[in-house]
């Protein structure tokens, strides 16, 4: 066992996916088997049930965690297991109680159970994704596409919502299937096939059925969706009422789950919105008796979020923190230990060797991973057991890459309409550095650098522009400059890192046995190189990435001769 590959337990080259997506069901059954119940989760986990199974006035949970930490994976699971899916001939209950993580959770077990026990309607969607078809009112846009995905879960046409509600009455009224199969037979097409263009003039086979289905006149038919178009108007409680009308064909006592993707993210800045999803919330707790129930996620805490749109609009959103009165948030912790199981659990017998590498190495780990110059203090390895679990990664990086990941994005740094678009889990981009290093000893650490590689394609163009130029000209002759151009480019925006040449340093520790003194040397050399090719500014001690519109700035201040008469005149 001397590569890193031989020691881990699963084929570091598998297909994990880092990156849940709600509407994906391709993988149901191996996102539910590999989804880890981590030691963070847990009990929050066990508090949502707990509630769900007895509700008091809340009816929504808003799932908090920066992009790439679960919240979208959790999202999912719980869409799945509150439903009681079956995915390959087992209920999903089953699954999740046949977890390792929980076979000693009494009471997790028993919330599970009653909570699946309860008959619901699970209905899982982007709303990213499913607001990109909807026109109408921008402010309304939420309403909207609650209203779209109510249609497609209920079978009806969800392109106009005007359409739906014509289908609608004829459901409730018994006569929907009469009139599909009449139009089927004057037409000599299915009523769904002509759906996308049924409301055109041209089209005057609905207005023969019409007529004749209804006995009045085909010039009647004719001006029936303009009529309707004209008189439609969507309102929260006409949903509310959709949705009351549909829980009341389920079984009794059953409920209706909205499960919202990135809703944090889609609000943006625009308060309307939140109002919007406020008003869902509370009239769908009103109407349907607490049996219609809102699960979000978002990357800030509704607090964080409630207190910009105040700032700037000063709206009142006291009624939203009521309706989503429950609110796990998910951090690096949850983040590190799906990682650790998912992808570095290690061989049996690979754990003898790890632990002695870690005895003879210990003292030397503790000195060599300490960050100084004011920088933030991350934890070291406690203990061998600590070290064999999360071993080629230090534990530094997964707290400093969740911040670099975070500050990238509120800085605009990913590619897409909105921040979450190119996400990377963490998860994902941890495998690719595993994936590079794989066949390397297993006295190597992975380095802070390699981070970049598994972010780079979802990275802005223009972001990366300077990294790139550095690595076609300066690789051959500066390998570790470009090494260290990636890290500071992560760490750009994270003021709790002090770039200062020992700390890089530490970045970029490829051994416990390294010879450190060279090891520094070499780094300040080629820090100093970097800054005179204005790659880099320098703050005292300490080095800063440079944008390409910072890099000009500093040319030009660099270019610019100040002379005695200017100083002494100052």
């Amino acid at each position: 066992m001397n590569k890193i590959r031989d020691i881990l337990e699963k084929d570091v080259d598998r297909d994990i996916d880092g990156v849940i997506k709600a509407d994906d069901l391709r993988r149901l059954a191996v996102e539910v088997d590999e989804y880890v119940i981590t030691r963070e989760i847990l009990p929050k986990l066990e508090k949502l049930l707990e509630e769900y199974v007895d509700p008091g006035s809340s009816n929504g949970v808003w799932i908090a965690g920066f992009f790439g930490s679960g919240k979208s994976h959790l999202l999912k699971m719980l869409a799945l297991l509150l439903e009681n899916q079956t995915i390959d001939g087992k209920r999903v209950a089953e699954q999740f109680l046949s977890k390792k993580e929980i076979e000693d959770e009494i009471f997790l077990k028993s919330v599970i159970e009653k909570a699946a026990a309860i008959p619901s309607k699970s209905i899982l969607f982007n709303v990213d994704q499913k607001a990109d078809a909807v026109g109408g009112d921008p402010d309304a846009a939420l309403l909207e596409v609650f209203a779209k995905v109510l249609n497609e879960a209920q079978g009806f046409y969800s392109k106009q919502d005007y359409i739906a509600q014509f289908e609608r009455d004829l459901f409730k009224q018994g006569k929907l299937d009469a009139f599909k199969e009449l139009y089927a037979q004057e037409s000599g097409s299915s009523w769904e096939q002509h759906l996308d263009d049924i409301d055109t003039i041209e089209n005057d086979t609905f207005a023969r059925v019409y007529a004749k289905f209804y006995d009045k006149s085909e010039e009647e038919g004719l001006k029936f969706f303009d009529r309707l178009r004209e008189k439609y108007k969507l309102s929260v409680e006409a949903l509310a009422d959709r949705v009351k009308d549909y829980l009341d064909t389920l079984a009794p006592g059953a409920r209706i789950n909205f499960f919202v993707d990135e809703v944090g993210q889609f609000i943006g800045r625009r308060s309307k919105l939140m109002l919007n999803l406020q008003t869902i919330a509370e009239t769908l707790s009103t109407k349907c008796d607490g049996r219609a129930w809102i699960f979000v996620t978002s990357q800030g805490n509704i607090e964080a979020i409630i207190g910009a749109l105040e700032d700037s609009e000063g709206n009142d959103f006291t009624k939203i923190t009521g309706r989503f009165a429950i609110r796990p948030t998910l951090t690096s912790a949850n983040v590190s230990e799906v990682i650790q199981k998912r992808l570095l659990a290690k061989k049996a017998s690979a754990q003898p060797g790890l632990e002695a590498l870690y005895e003879s190495e210990k003292e030397n780990l503790r000195t060599l991973f300490t960050f100084g110059d004011g920088s933030r203090d991350y934890s070291g390895f406690k203990s061998a057991d600590e070290f064999s679990s999360y071993a080629p990664f230090h534990l530094y990086q997964f707290d400093l890459f969740q911040e670099a990941i975070e500050q990238l994005s509120k800085h605009d740094a990913f590619t897409g309409k909105h921040a979450s678009t190119g996400e990377r889990s963490m998860l994902s981009v941890f495998q690719e550095v595993a994936k590079a290093i794989a066949d390397l000893p297993i006295n190597t650490f992975a380095t802070f650098d390699l981070m970049f590689e598994g972010l780079s394609n979802v990275l802005r163009g223009d972001f990366q522009r300077s990294v790139k130029t550095a690595e076609k000209n300066l690789k051959a002759g500066h390998p570790l400059a470009v090494r260290i151009l990636k890290s500071l480019f992560l760490l750009k925006y994270v003021n709790e890192f002090k770039p200062t040449p020992r700390n890089i340093a530490i970045l970029l520790i490829e051994r416990a046995d390294i010879d450190i003194a060279a090891h520094e040397k070499a780094v300040a050399t080629e820090l100093q190189y970097l800054y005179s090719q204005h790659y880099l500014q320098k703050n005292g001690e300490a080095y800063e990435f440079l944008t390409d519109e910072e890099k000009d700035i500093e040319v030009e201040i660099k270019n610019t001769e100040v002379g005695d008469d200017v100083v002494n005149q100052l």
